[in-house]
């Protein structure tokens, strides 16, 4: 198993990310690869006393920083890091990639460098959010204008990911919407119901409320990538906030220090849940190989788990069966060409 790890473009800099590829090799039996300036992977390596030992480096002349437009990885700067990592995986010289760095470029250079599988329309980030279970947001930034077709093929693939990586035998999936009822929503969402509703192979539970969806009413949400981004950086933002009120309760007095201390274990748990740490990123899903989208602002920890999420997508199978259900389906051959 080779995955590669692009160390450029991030907020925290090729130091934390190089760190981050050196946890991983601890973690897991991976040949692991950071991709980035060779000249600047190896002195800031030398520079904070980052032994690269054991860990190639695939080279790149070039960075995408966050400020560049989405095309930039296939015009201006299609020998950067990031369109050197995704050009390999693109050619079978690795089994996945990981890169922290601009969103727009990373499915911009997804789509039209490693291609989509054949039959799928639109590539989409897939969010895990880790409420008392799993639950995966399809798209969560991907597509900000999108179809009932998409949706569709977003609740395919959302309750695929959530069967062969969480082992739900029948993951039930939600149309995000503004109430439950089958009337409510705009043309989109009252067209895609109906889709959802028809569609065989998914467990459509209906319409699901935002508020409804930390307590499992489903397993899989699909919808947009504007209301789904609105909905992920929500919940990012609610977290942090409770998670700084509860910390300064817990700190006014000296029953309630004794009473923070007590639940200290527990509240730690409740921070880690919500860390970008524990899943490490979010996949691109519908691309013809594994791309792992990790959080701008991961740190070494996040990046060790961005990589083994990477390692379980590839050895999961999961692309193959995707390919297999749109080489089968009878509406394939209309499907957009890749």
């Amino acid at each position: 198993m080779k995955i590669l790890i692009d160390v450029m473009g991030s907020d925290l800099g090729p130091a934390e990310l190089l760190r981050g590829v050196v946890a991983a090799t601890k973690r897991f039996d991976a040949s692991l690869t950071a991709v980035g300036p060779r000249e600047e992977i190896e002195k800031t390596a030398k520079e904070n006393g980052i032994d690269l030992s054991g860990i190639g480096i695939l080279d790149a002349t070039d960075v995408i920083t966050m400020e560049d437009k989405p095309m930039s990885v296939i015009r201006e700067k299609n020998h950067s890091s990031m369109a050197n990592g995704l050009r390999a995986l693109a050619h079978g010289e690795a089994d996945a990639f990981v890169s922290a760095g601009n969103t727009g470029a990373l499915i911009t250079g997804g789509t039209m460098i490693v291609r989509r599988i054949r039959g799928v329309s639109r590539a989409a980030i897939g969010t895990l959010f880790p409420f008392s279970a799993p639950v995966l947001l399809l798209d969560s930034g991907a597509n900000l204008d999108v179809t009932p077709d998409h949706l569709e093929q977003f609740a395919f693939i959302g309750s695929l990911y959530m069967r062969k990586m969480f082992g739900i035998e029948s993951p039930r999936v939600g149309l995000l919407n503004n109430g439950t009822e089958e009337t409510k929503g705009n043309q989109l969402q009252i067209d895609t119901y109906k889709k959802l509703t028809e569609m065989d192979g998914i467990n459509f539970v209906g319409n699901v409320e935002a508020k409804a969806i930390p307590f499992g009413v489903c397993d899989v949400v699909v919808t947009d990538g504007f209301t789904g981004n609105l909905f992920l950086k929500t919940v990012e933002g609610m977290a942090k906030y409770m998670s700084r009120n509860l910390k300064d309760i817990f700190h006014s007095t000296l029953l309630t220090k004794l009473s923070g201390f007590l639940i200290r274990k527990r509240f730690a748990e409740f921070k880690e849940a919500f860390s970008a740490t524990k899943h490490g990123g979010a996949p691109i899903l519908g691309l013809r190989a594994p791309v792992i989208k990790a959080h701008g602002s991961s740190n070494a920890r996040a990046i060790a788990s961005a990589v083994g999420q990477a390692i379980r997508f590839a050895e999961g199978n999961f692309n193959e069966e995707i390919e297999a259900f749109f080489a089968s389906s009878p509406g394939e051959e209309t499907a957009a060409e890749n």
